[in-house]
């Protein structure tokens, strides 16, 4: 799903769950997952490895088609900065990459110097 997040998107998101400290990280990967539960850790299926997910309130409902809630997971890919800090994003970063010290329940993260120049970078916001 995109990653360009709305707070409509997260609505019903009651907390964020991480499983590793989101200080260490100068981003984290956002996206929405279909799960079959609003309330316990969603399966993942990608490369790399989930590092938070959100916990959805009362108020959540399934897609009325695929029985499914939509829920926003955090994760980082082999090649991110995190694990090749000289890697391809030593500079820049994903798409759909957020600092996640941005990162609140119902709040999209947003893109800052650090998630996109790292946490070394002299770039100061404009």
């Amino acid at each position: 799903m995109s990653a360009l997040l709305s707070e409509s998107d997260l609505a019903h998101e009651r907390d964020l769950v991480w499983l590793e400290n989101p200080a260490g990280f100068d981003y984290v990967r956002q996206a929405l997952d279909k799960t079959k539960r609003r309330g316990t850790k969603p399966p993942y299926a990608r490369a790399g490895r989930m590092v938070g997910y959100a916990l959805l309130d009362d108020e959540a409902r399934p897609d009325p088609d695929s029985g499914l809630y939509r829920r926003r997971v955090f994760f980082l890919l082999p090649h991110d900065r995190d694990s090749l800090p000289g890697g391809l994003y030593r500079q820049g970063a994903p798409g759909e990459a957020v600092d996640p010290r941005t990162v609140e329940p119902r709040k999209p993260g947003a893109k800052t110097p650090r998630s996109q120049h790292g946490s070394g970078s002299a770039v100061t916001p404009a």
